[in-house]
């Protein structure tokens, strides 16, 4: 039987025989030889260990010019696409993070078998590709392996497998979310702006998502009070969504910090919103909800902060105007205030909390020792 491997354009044709052929559209690169090899095989068993062998070469041919973190980045993002059935971002993301590195997942997945998948190995090549085009661009951005990578969101299940971010970002970062509608009365913008003045005061980041009505509103008042303000938007890191809110967003990012968990160039949709919240949730210690009314999207982060185990401090609006907002009365980590000075006191109460674990389990191993 002959195989032959050679490059056609921008693919490469294998063939293992007058019935059996392989096609592999591959990018563009520099470091990519223009002819692999070319052998002659004998047998089925040799024809797979050829086919093995140009998956050396791609991997090779692909990764001389990219460093580890690089690598790891591009089996994250080739991992990503070829995803299991019913298997979550948030999953493989955690798989990852417990191996310590993507390459290994990929490589015990894709690269154990007999015959390596084409399609791995075209995504693959497409995933090297593409960081090679990010870092191009100056796109900065972390997975879940890197070291800056925040804290808190590798405690929640719907960990991002990677960050597009445009400013300072710090792996630990304390802050807390202040959302709410985006058609918000007066009165409300104005309290997320106090709200947001507090928090600021109290040397707090101030969390929102960018979005017009109270997250506007705190994220400016937080700039104009000299703080750290975080936006976790719901499109890519390249988009402005609202476009009336680009001057703002441009400011974040060159004051504060601006997040995105999407491809950068990935527009607007009904789903992103939800995701970006669950993320806002599990970055900050809290969720402050200013108003909000019953279908709001607000509702989702107040909901996931609870499985996250992150208080939510609701005001006397939302409980009144919403059946979900009376629904969380009650439960743990839920707070209600109906003036300034119990938002402070809530916010304040839920600050502690973490200071007192951290003593407490200081004095347990003091006490062990």
């Amino acid at each position: 039987m002959s195989k032959l491997v050679r490059r056609e354009g921008q693919g490469t044709r294998i063939k293992f025989g007058p019935r059996s052929e392989l096609q592999v559209f591959t990018p563009q690169s520099p470091s990519f030889p223009d002819q692999l090899f070319s052998c002659e095989v004998l047998g089925e068993i040799a024809a797979l260990e050829a086919w093995r062998s140009y998956w050396n070469v791609v991997c090779h041919a692909y990764s001389v010019d990219m460093d580890p973190r690089a690598d790891d980045a591009a089996a994250l993002l080739a991992l990503l696409r070829l995803k299991r059935r019913g298997e979550s971002w948030g999953a493989i993301a955690a798989d990852v993070t417990y191996e310590g590195s993507a390459s290994t997942v990929f490589d015990a997945r894709f690269n154990d078998a007999l015959l390596v998948s084409p399609q791995a190995v075209s995504v693959l090549e497409e995933a090297r590709a593409l960081v090679s085009l990010w870092r191009d661009e100056n796109l900065e951005f972390v997975t879940v392996l890197d070291d800056l990578y925040p804290s808190r969101l590798r405690d929640i299940h719907e960990m991002p497998p990677f960050l597009f971010y445009s400013g300072e970002l710090r792996s630990a970062d304390d802050g807390m979310s202040v959302v709410g509608s985006r058609s918000a009365s007066r009165q409300s913008q104005e309290l997320a702006a106090e709200i947001a003045r507090f928090l600021i005061a109290e040397d707090l980041t101030v969390i929102s998502g960018l979005a017009e009505g109270i997250d506007a509103a705190a994220h400016r008042a937080a700039l104009d009070a000299g703080g750290r303000t975080v936006a976790f938007i719901g499109t890519g890191i390249t988009k402005f969504y609202p476009a009336r809110n680009a001057d703002l967003q441009r400011e974040v990012a060159e004051r504060g910090l601006l997040i995105s968990q999407f491809y950068p160039d990935a527009p607007p949709t009904k789903q992103s919103f939800p995701i970006r919240n669950a993320a806002m949730s599990g970055y900050g210690l809290a969720t402050i909800v200013v108003e909000a009314g019953e279908h709001s999207g607000t509702r989702i982060q107040a909901r996931v902060a609870g499985d996250h185990g992150r208080p939510v401090i609701l005001t006397s609006r939302v409980v009144d105007d919403t059946t979900w907002g009376r629904a969380l009365v009650g439960k743990p980590n839920v707070y209600v205030a109906s003036t300034m000075g119990e938002m402070k006191e809530a916010i304040r109460s839920v600050r502690s909390v973490p200071d007192e674990l951290q003593r407490a389990l200081g004095a347990l191993a003091a006490g062990v020792a």
